[in-house]
């Protein structure tokens, strides 16, 4: 890879500018048309059946898929030689954002079809599965399914207990196990199987056709969820199902890379599942304000209510800049890898590989925001939000999945974490030479000259700068103190984990801003300066809070003391932001306009 273009995780080492950043607002003229495709048929075909949706209706979920099959929707990423339409990365994320606003259930049955169902084909199947399958799982023709989670192996993917026994002829695996929350189970005919075979290291991915199974493949009932009702989850059974030995996925023992490359695209598309959710509850919650009378005004006019708006609409168009931000870095580091010769498939893997980080921050923090964004949702609705009449209460329980599948968000804070570690000490990122220099800087005497603030976002960029040095500081004691132990004190990387993430989303929130004020209009960009400022203090907030945590937690005497000043150092505002008038401001926008418009 070339040294120009901006490597997985090194956001923490350099500071960017606006120009190198992709957002919602660069979309081509083809992606809008996408968008508006796949939100016109969320308006017709889905948004006026919620209610038939929320009483468990899975024939109507399978409907709506071999629609999108028509359509083309579930072939938007399977490359053209095999039936797809072959777009972007950019374009995979876009329509899978706004495909799976209205319901969490379709939403899922989308995610895991074109995703953790489809793409391990098209990146690790043979020219003759290629050939086989793709084509019918592009065009609804056929539904995938992935069968992973066992009832001991949920976190731990490759601590799975099914077995593959190849037959005495040499030709078949019989596959014996238990699978479980098997997401399109119900309507399924190919699922991913993974199984160990003997007593290798590692698990082994098959391809596994329903109809050709035999009585050995057996489905339990539909799981009774809090959320995503109609969505089919089922447990699935194999005893004894023979499988072509033909129907191995990639390499023998290789499952468990298989797996853990498709929940790296399956994090960031998870990010993009919740973002369109969060713009509906925003727009329904904004309507229902409007509407709604109490002591003789609209509710939209008490400051309680205004507050909640205001922050629902930060914490989206925050997610949307750090989605878009990375979904472009993987499209680019993708076409990089074809530029120098890889075969499509492995440039993919490594393209999006290399942001397996920012993968892990946007699963995290989006699913976050979405229950967050419900949950205020609800509150704004008073008692009628608690009524299965009204959006809300769905879109609450909808939104609570997020958090648990694609890994929990547990699980993917301490990824980030400990890929960043990892890749320093493979000499992929240079994390010492910053840590080394908060130390030098922590024992220098800070300056107390007033700076120039009178180019746009110079405060913010500046405290964005000094934010990175709080997790070098932090996350660099840590590693100093406990090394290769750091691991076994999960509580203390979860914070450094929460530094990180914030960083990350306070930086694309502030660059996404200044996109819009160096090219769109004043009104837009007068918004979203609001919104940038806004979230940086809340991610400074976010910080503090954390980082003193860890820093009492591990540290005492004078070294606690020196970094404790630093922190305060480092997290220092010369000009505070006028929290409530930002708040006010942007709620009189979002009533002015009735809807988030961005």
């Amino acid at each position: 890879m070339s040294n120009d273009r901006l490597k997985g995780g090194e956001f923490l080492v350099k500071d960017l500018t606006w120009e190198d950043i992709f957002t919602h607002e660069d979309f081509s003229e083809e992606q809008k048309m996408m968008l508006e495709s796949a939100k016109e048929f969320i308006d017709r075909e889905v948004w006026p059946k919620k209610h038939q949706i929320e009483k468990k209706d899975y024939a109507l979920i399978e409907d709506l898929m071999k629609k999108l099959g028509e359509l083309g929707f579930l072939g938007i990423s399977v490359p053209e030689e095999y039936g797809g339409l072959g777009m972007g990365f950019v374009t995979t994320m876009l329509v899978c954002d706004y495909l799976s606003g209205a319901t969490g259930s379709l939403a899922t049955a989308y995610g895991a079809h074109t995703g953790i169902g489809t793409m391990p084909i098209t990146l690790y199947g043979t020219e003759e599965q290629k050939q086989k399958y793709l084509p019918k799982l592009a065009t609804g023709e056929w539904f995938a399914s992935y069968a992973l989670t066992e009832p001991e192996a949920g976190s731990d993917a490759n601590s799975g207990k099914t077995k593959a026994v190849l037959t005495e002829d040499g030709k078949h695996y019989k596959i014996t196990g238990q699978k479980m929350w098997i997401t399109n189970a119900g309507f399924a005919e190919l699922f991913i199987v993974f199984a160990r075979i003997e007593d290798d290291k590692n698990i082994t991915a098959f391809i596994v056709e329903k109809s050709q199974a035999g009585e050995g493949f057996s489905l339990g009932e539909e799981e009774d969820k809090l959320g995503i009702v109609s969505s089919s989850t089922r447990q699935v059974f194999f005893n004894e199902v023979k499988v072509p030995v033909e129907n191995m996925l990639g390499e023998r023992n290789g499952g468990f890379k298989i797996a853990m490359n498709a929940l790296n695209v399956g994090r960031i598309k998870l990010g993009a599942a919740c973002l369109d959710a969060q713009r509906r509850i925003l727009s329904n919650a904004i309507n229902y304000a409007a509407e709604r009378k109490q002591f003789g005004v609209s509710i939209n006019t008490f400051g309680a209510i205004q507050e909640k708006l205001a922050e629902m609409a930060v914490g989206t168009f925050a997610s949307e800049a750090g989605a878009y931000r990375a979904a472009k870095n993987m499209e680019d580091a993708i076409a990089e890898n074809i530029a120098n010769g890889m075969p499509h498939n492995e440039a993919e893997l490594k393209g999006i590989e290399e942001y397996a980080i920012e993968a892990s921050v946007l699963k995290v923090w989006i699913s976050d925001m979405a229950q967050i964004a419900a949950d205020k949702g609800i509150q704004i609705y008073g008692g009628m939000g608690y009524s299965k009449e009204m959006p809300m209460e769905s879109a609450w329980r909808d939104a609570r999945i997020s958090r648990i599948y694609e890994g929990t968000n547990e699980i993917n804070s301490l990824l980030c974490v400990s890929m960043l570690v990892k890749r320093a000490f493979q000499g992929r990122i240079d994390l010492m030479t910053p840590a080394m220099g908060i130390a030098d800087e922590l024992m220098s005497i800070p300056s107390f000259d007033i700076p120039d603030y009178s180019e746009l976002f110079a405060q913010e960029k500046e405290i964005l700068t000094n934010l990175k040095k709080v997790f070098f500081m932090v996350a660099g004691a840590a590693l100093q103190k406990f090394g290769a132990d750091l691991e076994q004190h999960q509580q203390l990387i979860l914070k450094a984990s929460s530094i990180l993430i914030e960083i990350y989303m306070a930086e694309s929130t502030i660059l996404r801003a200044e996109r819009i004020a160096k090219t769109k209009s004043k009104s837009d960009a007068e918004i979203s300066i609001k919104f940038a400022k806004l979230q940086l203090f809340d991610s400074v907030e976010t910080i503090k809070r954390d980082a003193t945590a860890g820093i009492i937690s591990f540290t005492e005497g004078d070294e606690q003391r020196m970094m404790l000043s630093g922190l305060r150092r480092f997290t220092r505002y010369n000009e505070y932001p006028n929290v409530v008038l930002l708040k006010s401001e942007i709620a009189e926008y979002l009533i002015k306009q009735n809807k988030y418009t961005f």
